[in-house]
């Protein structure tokens, strides 16, 4: 019993350290600017998937329970068109687009993604302790 609240505690701090860092590569490229609209950057999302099925099982996961990131998606939000004729990266008509990065959210992204990890940080102690006294009771 105690050896899947382990297991899930882990899977979803690994869902979080994967979410925490797509927030951190979004920030690093919230000033980037490129000469043609695909190749600005767009912020990326983890999409998570519950651990529930026979299939993840097979899969490689022991236990049912927990969550996997299932893939990472790019957001829906457009990117901004710039009239900057002197950057370098302008195209020939003087454009140049903008990552549609928002810092702001990326912020409560990480906040969020921060708290979720440190509540699965307390599960896995909870869970250490309750087995700790578990055995102090069991020598008693």
């Amino acid at each position: 019993m105690l050896k899947n609240v382990f297991g899930i505690a882990g899977t979803a701090l690994n869902a979080q350290t994967i979410r925490l860092n797509t927030t951190a590569s979004n920030l690093a490229n919230a000033g980037s600017v490129s000469g043609l609209e695909e190749e600005a950057y767009r912020a990326k999302r983890p999409v998570f998937k519950a651990l529930v099925d026979q299939a993840d099982l097979n899969a490689g996961f022991q236990n049912l329970g927990g969550v996997k990131v299932n893939e990472i998606v790019d957001t829906i939000d457009p990117v901004r068109q710039v009239h900057d004729p002197g950057n370098p990266e302008a195209n020939e008509e003087g454009f140049i687009w903008l990552s549609n990065v928002n810092e702001v959210t990326e912020m409560v992204e990480m906040v969020a993604a921060s708290r979720s990890f440190q509540n699965n940080v307390e599960v896995v102690n909870t869970a250490k302790q309750l087995m700790m006294r578990t055995l102090d009771i069991t020598k008693a």
